[in-house]
Formats: C-alpha cells, sequence, structure tokens
C-alpha cells in the first residue's frame, strides 16, 4: 500500500515557517496579507506544510516585490 505523504506531513505554526525559510515573521505575516502564501487556521492559530511553502519558493511566488 502506498503512502501518502501530503497527509501524513506535519503542521507547522508561523514562526516554524519564518524560520525555516530564514525571515522574519513579520515577513511571513506579509505574505499572508497580500495573499501570496496560503494557510489555514486551527482555532486561533495559521497553520502551514512546509512542502507547499517550499514548493510557492521555488515557483518564485514569495519574493518580495
Amino acid at each position: 500500500m502506498e503512502k501518502n505523504t501530503e497527509s501524513s506531513e506535519n503542521w507547522v505554526n508561523l514562526a516554524d515557517v519564518a524560520t525555516h525559510l530564514g525571515v522574519s515573521q513579520d515577513t511571513v505575516r506579509n505574505w499572508l496579507k497580500s495573499g501570496k502564501l496560503p494557510t489555514y487556521k486551527a482555532g486561533r492559530q495559521y497553520k502551514f506544510q512546509l512542502s507547499e511553502v517550499d514548493r510557492l519558493l521555488k515557483e518564485g511566488k514569495l519574493a518580495e516585490e
């Protein structure tokens, strides 16, 4: 049986994304506000999947304008 890696991937928070990318949390918040970075809400917290963040970065969609 093949394992679906997307569904088994851990969810991370905003601080984890900032650390992973080496940017400030304010930069991540700006990407959220501008719609560049899709997010999911769990209660009052934003949750992300690093594979999705990495994909957007590789596609150049997180570049500062």
